[in-house]
C-alpha cells in the first residue's frame, strides 16, 4: 500500500510556504534511514535538494556487496507560482520518490529490510518559472538540470530509477505508468524485461513502454527537442538508468494545476519498491550486460552523446 504514503506527501507539499526543511522533518530520526538537504541557488532562484537513503542488510552502508539502487523524483518544481496557485502535475515525481522513502523506512522500521540500499533523491520548489513548449508548456527549474544533476545522482548507485510526469506529448497516449527503455552510456537499449515483468505484477495489465529518440537521452543543454527532463540522468551516470513516466491519453502541461492522478502516483511508487526489493536479492536486471558489449564492441562508444556542449 503506497496510496497513504502518496495523500500524505501531496498534502504536505501542497503549501506556497512549503521547503526542503519541512520535508526532511519526516524522515530524521527514522531505524536504518539517512536523511540530508542542501539548498541550490541559481539565476531564478532556489530549490532544496533532499537524498533520503535506506540502508539495507546487504548494503554498500554496512560494508556488504548488495546493488544500490538509486530512485530519482525528477521535476522543474512543485509549484508556478505566483503563475500558478497550487501544486502543479510536475510534481509527480517529487510525490512518487518521497512516498517509495516514507515506505521503505516504515518497512525498515518494522523488520522488512532490503537487502541493498536505496538512495532517493529529489528537490522542493514551490516557485519554479514556467518554460515555453511544444504541444504544451513544461516547468522550468531556478537551476540548470546540470546543476540539478550533480545533486540527484549518487556515484553509489549502481541502477537508477528516474520518475517524471510525462504528459505533455502525443507519443504516448494512455494514462497510467510507463517505463522506458534502459539507457546506458549513450545507447537505447531494449526495455528490461524484470522490469516490465515487475510492472505487469503491480498493475495487473500490460506494461506500458515509452518511446525514445536520440536526443532525449542527450543534455539539455544542446537545444535540442527533448520528451522531456525524464533521461536527463543518465547523461551524468555510467550506470543503467530507466525512466518511470507518469502519462495521460491527452497533453497535458506540466505547469497545470489539479491534473494529479494520486492512483497512478501510488502506483508508480509501489512499483519502485518492488524493483528496490528484487533488485537488492540480485533477481532483477536492468540490463542484458551480453548485448550491451556487443553493441560496444561492434559499434564502439557512445558517450560523446552524454557530453555536455557546453563543457565539450
Amino acid at each position: 500500500m503506497t496510496l497513504k504514503q502518496t495523500l500524505e506527501f501531496y498534502e504536505l507539499l501542497d503549501d506556497a510556504h512549503i521547503d526542503g526543511a519541512q520535508v526532511a522533518e519526516k524522515f530524521y530520526g527514522r531505524d536504518h534511514t539517512k536523511v540530508s538537504r542542501d539548498r541550490v541557488t541559481g539565476s531564478k532562484g532556489f530549490t532544496d535538494v533532499l537524498k533520503i537513503e535506506i540502508v539495507g542488510t546487504q548494503g554498500k552502508a554496512q560494508g556488504g556487496s548488495a546493488p544500490t539502487l538509486g530512485v530519482i523524483g525528477r521535476l522543474g518544481g512543485i509549484g508556478a507560482r505566483p503563475a500558478r496557485i497550487g501544486l502543479v502535475s510536475d510534481a509527480d515525481g517529487a510525490i512518487a520518490a518521497l512516498a517509495v522513502a516514507d515506505k521503505l523506512a516504515t518497512m525498515a522500521a518494522k523488520g522488512d529490510r532490503l537487502a541493498g540500499d536505496v538512495i532517493i533523491t529529489t528537490h522542493i520548489c514551490p516557485n519554479a518559472p514556467v518554460r515555453p513548449h511544444k504541444p504544451v508548456d513544461f516547468m522550468d527549474s531556478p537551476v540548470t538540470t546540470a546543476e540539478i544533476l550533480g545533486y540527484e545522482v549518487d556515484e553509489r548507485c549502481d541502477a537508477v530509477i528516474s520518475i517524471d510526469t510525462t504528459k505533455g506529448n502525443r507519443f504516448l497516449n494512455q494514462r497510467g505508468v510507463a517505463i522506458s527503455p534502459t539507457v546506458k552510456q549513450g545507447y537505447i537499449l531494449h526495455p528490461a524485461e524484470d522490469l516490465l515483468r515487475l510492472m505487469e505484477f503491480v498493475s495487473g495489465e500490460p506494461a506500458l513502454c515509452l518511446p525514445l529518440s536520440t536526443a532525449d537521452i542527450t543534455p539539455y543543454s544542446n537545444n535540442l527537442y527533448h520528451i522531456n527532463s525524464i533521461m536527463q540522468p543518465a547523461t551524468a551516470t555510467d550506470a543503467p538508468v530507466v525512466g518511470l513516466a507518469l502519462t495521460t491519453q491527452v497533453a497535458v502541461p506540466g505547469c497545470a494545476t489539479g491534473a494529479s492522478h494520486e492512483t497512478d502516483i501510488a502506483y508508480a511508487a509501489k512499483f519502485c519498491i518492488e524493483v528496490a526489493k528484487a533488485y537488492g536479492r540480485g533477481e532483477c536486471d536492468f540490463y542484458d550486460a551480453e548485448q550491451f558489449n556487443g553493441l560496444v564492441a561492434h559499434y564502439g562508444s557512445m558517450q560523446h552523446l552524454v557530453t555536455d556542449p557546453m563543457q565539450a
